[in-house]
């Protein structure tokens, strides 16, 4: 599934510069290409530890997470992945839905090292998300 998704991705965002568009196309792709993930979106950096929603696919996201808060929280703070089998199980989990019982987040990197955005997909199973899913990420 991965292989196929990448190269999709690859061809739809060839020579688009638009972080937002890339952003929006990627979402959408990876969305309809992964069933068991019910909500899946970018957060992006947009000032000294504070993420702000981008684009998406599913339903409301929290608008903001500030870098101590949530699973995104911890992604970005301390540069990397964040795979929850049970969100309740974490007392710093953010409920932006109440159906979430799984999460994964990938922190995306500039060219420096820097976090500029997470990968966040959410599921309404538990333990939805594994190892393959991260690396095909």
């Amino acid at each position: 599934m991965y292989a196929s998704l990448l190269q999709t991705c690859k061809s739809l965002t060839e020579g688009e510069t638009d972080e937002v568009a890339v952003m929006a196309t990627l979402a959408c792709e990876i969305h309809h290409a992964i069933p068991y993930s019910h909500w899946t979106g970018f957060y992006r950096v947009t000032e000294p530890n504070l993420l702000k929603v981008g684009p998406y696919q599913g339903g409301h996201g929290c608008l903001q997470i500030s870098f101590d808060r949530g699973v995104c929280g911890k992604a970005a703070k301390e540069n990397a992945v964040q795979l929850v089998d049970d969100v309740h199980s974490l007392p710093y989990h953010i409920a932006c839905s109440s159906s979430t019982l799984s999460e994964v987040v990938l922190p995306i990197t500039d060219a420096t090292g820097q976090v500029r955005a997470v990968l966040d997909l959410d599921s309404n199973d538990p333990a939805a998300f594994c190892s393959e899913d991260v690396e095909g990420l």
